[in-house]
């Protein structure tokens, strides 16, 4: 605070942490919410907590899972 006024430092700060980057991608994770999609035939999954949907694979058809979005 260079004048005392609660302004802060002047020019541009920095952020700390995740979240939306200078690209104004989002750089966390996509969360706990979604679903897991085959790439071959579709099939829908609900994503599950914990579990990368890379590692399931697909309930109809085997392919490995990805993440929609």
């Amino acid at each position: 605070m260079p004048r005392g006024d609660g302004a802060g430092p002047s020019g541009r700060g920095f952020g700390r942490g995740r979240g939306i980057g200078r690209s104004g991608r989002n750089l966390g994770n996509a969360g706990p919410g979604g679903n897991c999609v085959c790439p071959g035939c579709g099939t829908k999954v609900p994503h599950q907590a914990g579990i990368p949907c890379s590692s399931m694979n697909c309930p109809k058809c085997g392919i490995r899972m990805v993440r929609e979005g």
